[in-house]
């Protein structure tokens, strides 16, 4: 059981100097004086059974992080206190906060969690209330603002997307009309055949010129020409329909060009109508063509739209992971992207406002973590980010494994001003924030310590000085998985 109690031992600590000799002998009557040969006293995550009190000796408190034990505090001072500090509060899972070890035999008053937290709730009511909703209210108010950050991020999203679609949306709507007016031209050309201008020969040809041209502008999109390039074509195209009687020469020029064809390809046009014996002439075919080719260019033109529309909307389900299971694997490259594409598409990246520097390491495997939960964390620093950089500068991001080969790195960068030195060790603090008053909840930083440390056993921290600002977020290859 270990050594006995004594109340004017308990008196000497700072932490029971002001109890009263009853109070005292309470905790000596549930409680003993214990000697811990150096080694762990308790672990981290392990169900907290006791309250240690340290009375002589050297502990040493540390927390898991990142896949290592990070130290965190090492004393001598009597009194101090560790393990199942707040079994006081009701409604709790009480595990212990920490790994404590001893690095020489010390001695410790215990107390089995029970007790002390009977003995609290007994002679300090007032105080249990006091802490209790000090706690559950910090932690309500927490998972409340939290929710807050992830509809903010949400509406982000919602905000992002309603921006990009809107170009390919209002394409497909400009071709939509175009093509619905190429179409009453076209019916305007069957009604000439139905007045029989053209034989059959010449339709079959007139036919044969269309499925050409179908091919031909299909190829076109793979054409890259220079501005010089197209210039020149065009001239020698409008030059070429000027000379052979086409009265909207120069009109007809940059549709012939943006479809890929030449003057050889006109000339081969020529020649199929000339061979064949009708009252079709050569300004009605290359009518019949423009009309082709225009259609054409405008079905295009739906395509790619429709396809911006669902690669936007594929990146949104991959930023969400909707569509997905909460913990799996994932590439970590491919989070980073879907966040940057998704939300911040519009400031981030090539002719933006911020430019985008991006150091990879492509041999990191895939991760076993929580890809959603992720991608808020990278979504929370790069607006920090972003906010820092007052909207212009350079966003760098780097990938690279581990020391030791225990996991990831991430390191997200801006140039901006820095954190201000005073300012930099509360920046992960719930409800923190050094934005005007009302514009921040504080918990953008939090929301993504928690995420990273609690949830996949990471570490963040952060480095700045001026021009230079890190945000290092270290993750291990298989976080733990859900229970």
């Amino acid at each position: 059981m270990g050594e006995k109690c004594l109340p004017d031992e308990l008196r000497t600590l700072f932490l029971f100097e002001a109890l009263t000799d009853e109070q005292l002998a309470t905790l000596c009557e549930n409680g003993h004086i214990a000697t811990f040969e150096p080694g762990p006293i308790h672990v981290e995550g392990d169900p907290a059974t006791c309250f240690y009190v340290l009375i002589d000796g050297e502990l040493v408190m540390s927390k898991r992080s990142g896949g290592v034990d990070i130290e965190t505090n090492r004393t001598s001072q009597r009194g101090v206190y560790c393990g199942a500090w707040s079994a006081y509060i009701p409604g709790e899972e009480h595990v212990y906060q920490a790994t404590v070890r001893v690095t020489r035999p010390s001695r410790f008053f215990v107390l089995d969690a029970t007790a002390f937290a009977e003995f609290m709730q007994k002679e300090f009511p007032m105080a249990v209330h006091l802490l209790e909703g000090h706690m559950v209210g910090g932690l309500r108010q927490r998972q409340i603002l939290g929710q807050r950050e992830k509809l903010l991020a949400l509406g982000q999203l919602s905000a992002g997307l309603t921006h990009q679609l809107n170009n390919p949306a209002g394409a497909t709507a400009r071709a939509v009309a175009d093509l619905r007016e190429g179409v009453g031209k076209m019916r305007h050309k069957l009604a000439m055949l139905a007045d029989g201008e053209f034989t059959p020969a010449a339709l079959k040809v007139l036919v044969s010129i269309q499925d050409e041209v179908a091919e031909q502008v299909a190829k076109s999109k793979s054409q890259e020409l220079s501005a010089l390039e197209i210039s020149d074509r065009e001239d020698q195209i409008g030059d070429w329909l000027e000379d052979h009687g086409i009265s909207a020469a120069w009109d007809y020029a940059p549709t012939f060009v943006e479809a890929g064809l030449d003057v050889d390809w006109l000339e081969r046009v020529e020649a199929s109508v000339a061979d064949v014996d009708c009252s079709a002439t050569l300004p009605g075919a290359i009518g019949w063509l423009k009309y082709t080719i225009d259609n054409e260019l405008l079905m295009n033109q739906i395509a790619e739209a429709s396809k911006r529309i669902s690669a936007l909307l594929a990146g949104a389900k991959q930023y969400s992971q909707m569509d997905r299971a909460e913990y799996q694997s994932a590439n970590v490259h491919e989070l980073i992207y879907s966040t940057i594409k998704t939300i911040f598409g519009d400031k981030v990246g090539k002719d933006n406002p911020i430019k985008l520097v991006w150091e990879k390491d492509p041999s990191l495997p895939e991760l076993q973590c929580y890809p959603g939960d992720l991608n808020q964390v990278w979504t929370n620093i790069i607006d920090n980010a972003i906010q820092a950089m007052d909207g212009h500068g350079t966003l760098t991001i780097r990938t690279r494994r581990q020391s030791g080969d225990a996991g990831v790195v991430v390191e997200i960068c801006d140039d901006g001003p820095g954190i201000p030195e005073d300012v930099i060790d509360r920046i992960f603090t719930p409800f923190f924030t050094t934005k005007p008053f009302g514009e921040g909840t504080g918990l953008g930083l939090d929301l993504a310590w928690r995420i990273v440390v609690e949830k996949h056993h990471g570490h963040l921290t952060v480095e700045s000085v001026p021009g230079n600002t890190r945000f290092i977020v270290s993750l291990p290859w298989q976080a733990p998985a859900p229970e």
